[in-house]
C-alpha cells in the first residue's frame, strides 16, 4: 500500500516518471537492468534480501543509478550499511510526501541525501565533538571516487570548481592524508563512501 501510494504521489510531480515497480531483491535488479531508471526507491526489507543487497548490485550493473533506501528507522548501522552499499542515501517511511519528492529530485541531481543529524552520527569518530566531514565534503568525495573531476564535480552540484577543489583540500586536511586518492581509499574503508561500482 504505501509503495502504490508513493508510486501514484511522485507521477504526479511535474519532471518525475514512474518507470516501474518490484516487490523482491531480484525483480528490482531484472527491472532496473530492464528500465535504466535514473533513481530507485528501494525498501530496507524485502521478501527475498535486504534492500542494501539489492542496491548493491544495481550499482554494479549500472554506478549511475541513484538508490534511496528507504526504512522505517535510520540507525546509524544502517546508514552505514547503506553507504557501503552505493546508496545515495537514505529516507524513513514518516516523512511528508513533499519531502520525499526533494529527496528523489536531490538523489537525481547527485546529491547525499541524509539528514545532518544522521550524518554526523555516521562521521562523528568517538572522542571528536565534531563531525570529521561535513555532507557536502562527503559528497565531493563520493563523486571523486566515481571517477569525476573537480569540473564535471561542480557542474553536477552547481558550484564552482574553486569551491570544489577547497572542500576536497579540507577532505585531505581532516582525514590527515596527503592525496585525494588517499582520501578517497580511507573514507572507503572507514564506510563514508561506498566503494566505486
Amino acid at each position: 500500500m504505501f509503495a502504490e501510494a508513493l508510486s501514484a504521489m511522485l507521477a504526479s510531480q511535474p519532471g518525475i516518471e514512474v518507470v516501474g515497480g518490484a516487490g523482491t531483491v531480484a525483480a528490482s535488479v531484472t527491472a532496473a537492468r530492464r528500465l535504466r531508471p535514473t533513481v530507485v526507491l528501494m525498501d530496507y526489507r524485502l521478501p527475498d534480501g535486504e534492500g542494501s543487497a539489492a542496491a548493491r548490485a544495481i550499482r554494479d550493473e549500472n554506478p549511475q543509478v541513484r538508490v534511496l533506501l528507504v526504512t522505517a528507522n535510520a540507525e546509524e548501522s544502517l546508514l552505514r550499511e547503506a553507504l557501503r552499499s552505493g546508496c545515495s542515501g537514505i529516507v524513513t517511511k514518516g516523512r511528508s510526501m513533499g519531502e520525499l519528492v526533494r529527496a528523489v529530485r536531490s538523489a537525481a541531481n547527485g546529491e547525499t541525501v541524509i539528514s545532518s543529524r544522521a550524518l554526523d552520527r555516521v562521521v562523528h569518530p568517538p572522542g571528536h565533538e565534531t563531525p570529521l566531514l561535513s555532507g557536502r565534503q562527503i559528497e565531493i568525495l563520493r563523486l571523486t571516487g566515481e571517477g569525476l573531476d573537480p569540473a564535471e564535480i561542480a557542474a553536477r552540484l552547481g558550484i564552482s570548481v574553486v569551491t570544489v577543489r577547497n572542500h576536497l583540500q579540507g577532505c585531505i586536511r581532516r582525514l590527515g592524508v596527503h592525496s585525494k586518492t588517499q582520501a578517497v581509499s580511507l573514507a572507503i574503508r572507514r564506510g563514508i563512501i561506498p566503494a566505486p561500482g
